[in-house]
């Protein structure tokens, strides 16, 4: 069996597991708070982050690393996509969200406003959260513009793309900080990978110190 360890509230972790439910893998999960977590979780992770997977004895980092593993390991269903160009622009898309959307959206909000309450007991830059959540409208109408052309963000079916946005949109969406009345396409893409039964178990995740906004876990919000 695999063994994922993870944040809950964690966007990259929560990427690894949805796909490791699409792909309908059983894997025990561990939860590791890594500012608290020591050597154990560098002796497995130079960096010290999580997501980590581990399959048997084999120890693989980073959550796009992780996907390709899945992807190889587990080639059906296709998360990264069949032909060349499928997996192209669903690698193009992983990207924007893993890189293009943490710098302007999620490092402005979630590391403000969550990780630096539990990780260190600050408060959050209220300058840099404003900015944040400016940020966030030119992404949501892009995916609501993806989301009109296409049956999913990078094409026809469900990919690695749709998985890795709605992994950094549902830590947004846990503090209520995504304005979804006014990105309505947005919202209709989100509705429809939040009902699957690979990501609902992300709904059920709570932190004692954070309760969710109260729609977080409405699959009808």
């Amino acid at each position: 069996m695999l063994q994922l360890l993870h944040f809950p509230l964690c966007p990259y972790s929560r990427k690894v597991r949805v796909a490791v439910r699409e792909k309908e893998l059983p894997a025990e999960l561990t939860l590791v708070e890594p500012w608290r977590s020591g050597d154990s979780l560098l002796a497995l992770n130079p960096a010290a982050e999580v997501p980590v997977l581990q399959d048997g004895e084999l120890v693989i980092v980073d959550s796009a690393v992780i996907c390709e593993y899945l992807d190889e390991v587990r080639p059906e269903p296709a998360l990264i996509g069949k032909t060349p160009a499928e997996r192209a622009e669903t690698r193009r898309l992983v990207a924007w969200f893993d890189g293009k959307f943490v710098r302007e959206v999620t490092d402005l909000i979630w590391r403000e406003k969550l990780i630096k309450r539990i990780k260190d007991k600050e408060t959050p830059d209220s300058r840099a959260v404003r900015v944040g959540l400016g940020n966030i409208d030119l992404h949501l109408a892009y995916i609501a513009y993806l989301f009109e052309r296409r049956n999913w963000l990078a094409g026809e079916t469900l990919s690695l793309a749709d998985i890795a946005a709605a992994a950094q949109l549902s830590v947004l969406d846990y503090m209520g900080d995504v304005p979804w009345d006014r990105h309505p396409g947005a919202k209709l893409w989100y509705s429809r990978i939040k009902s699957r039964p690979s990501f609902r178990p992300l709904l059920a995740d709570r932190l004692p110190a954070l309760k969710p906004a109260d729609h977080y876990d409405d699959l009808d919000f």
